[in-house]
């Protein structure tokens, strides 16, 4: 196979322009931004989403109740927070949170499967693990899963608990 034939670097080329010496650089670098591209402001992506964390020994409990991990997360906007936890589903405008606390170390019977809620304070509990959840207080009581009862806190079993506490603080 024959090489191919180069041409000599002075045949026809001419001088090489200043801005292409080396060591030469222009007042602005094209592939190193100064800032946002020019146009309107990008919208934001919409809710963040935390999903549940999932203890293995709740699994059996969980899947009873139809709560799997595409059908059990938390969103936050900047307007509500929704809850989503199998077929069940709470959402209250996102003011309504006036304080958030770590919370955990639940015993078994009273979070495995469906929502569970709490006798001493109607507070409602969606949980997927026993050692650590956010729990919410609300400002007014909202409806829940089960529509006759109103709920003054949440309790969630999330991944990202503090990512979620972080997006909650007032």
């Amino acid at each position: 196979m024959p090489t191919p034939k180069l041409a000599p670097i002075d045949e026809g080329l001419g001088p090489v322009p200043e801005a292409n010496q080396p060591g030469h650089h222009p007042e602005v670098e094209q592939d190193k931004p100064t800032g946002p591209p020019p146009g309107p402001a990008p919208v934001w992506g919409g809710p963040t989403r935390f999903d549940f964390c999932f203890e293995p020994v709740m699994w059996p409990f969980a899947a009873l109740a139809t709560v799997i991990p595409s059908r059990a997360f938390v969103e936050v906007d900047d307007d509500e927070v929704r809850i989503h936890f199998g077929v069940w589903a709470m959402a209250f405008p996102r003011t309504e949170v006036v304080a958030v606390q770590e919370t955990g170390d639940f015993c078994l019977p009273k979070v495995a499967g469906p929502p569970h809620v709490s006798f001493a304070d109607r507070g409602i509990t969606f949980a997927t693990n026993r050692q650590r959840g956010t729990c919410m207080t609300l400002a007014h009581p909202q409806p829940g899963p089960y529509p006759w009862l109103q709920h003054p806190n949440v309790t969630v079993t999330v991944t990202a608990s503090d990512d979620l506490e972080a997006a909650l603080a007032p």
